[in-house]
């Protein structure tokens, strides 16, 4: 499994025998990125990972560049990033001479997210505590104040955690 670099973020391992291949196919890929086939052909329809050369038998053929992007993607993942901010920051790699203004931005924006995520979280963690404060002794479910307290929330209260629309 992945573990923490020295940065203190996640990275996916890979194996190190397959790496330094000339070629490899779809199944070796998958192998040293730890992921399934699936995978990467999701994220080459996604446009996320080049489609690969082809061999006489149709077979994909990727290469040691194709490893590195997936494994940046595969980390991306990790840090909840989603495919458009994985996008940008692979187009962004992809010009190494431009400046770094535009990741950070991208950086920030991915904060103020997680930032809003965690209010979220700690609100409903709050509206569920007092929930769970209503029962303080084993009743009869027709008596049960959670699920009395569940059936009175005002319907806005249910949605206003980035929920609207998922019912």
């Amino acid at each position: 499994m992945g573990g923490l670099t020295r940065q203190g973020y996640a990275e996916v391992e890979t194996l190190k025998p397959l790496q330094g291949q000339a070629s490899m196919k779809i199944g070796a890929l998958a192998l040293a990125a730890h992921c399934t086939t699936e995978t990467i052909r999701f994220y080459e329809s996604a446009g996320l990972l080049p489609p690969p050369a082809r061999t006489a038998g149709n077979y994909r053929q990727y290469d040691e560049q194709h490893l590195d992007r997936l494994r940046f993607i595969r980390n991306c993942r990790a840090l909840d990033m989603t495919h458009a901010e994985i996008k940008t920051l692979l187009q962004l790699r992809d010009m190494p001479t431009s400046e770094c203004g535009p990741v950070n931005a991208l950086i920030d924006q991915h904060l103020a997210v997680i930032d809003r995520r965690i209010a979220e979280l700690q609100h409903l963690r709050a509206e569920i505590r007092v929930l769970r404060d209503c029962c303080v002794a084993v009743h009869e479910v027709s008596d049960c104040k959670i699920l009395q307290g569940i059936s009175e929330m005002p319907a806005d209260a249910r949605l206003g955690r980035g929920r609207v629309g998922n019912t």
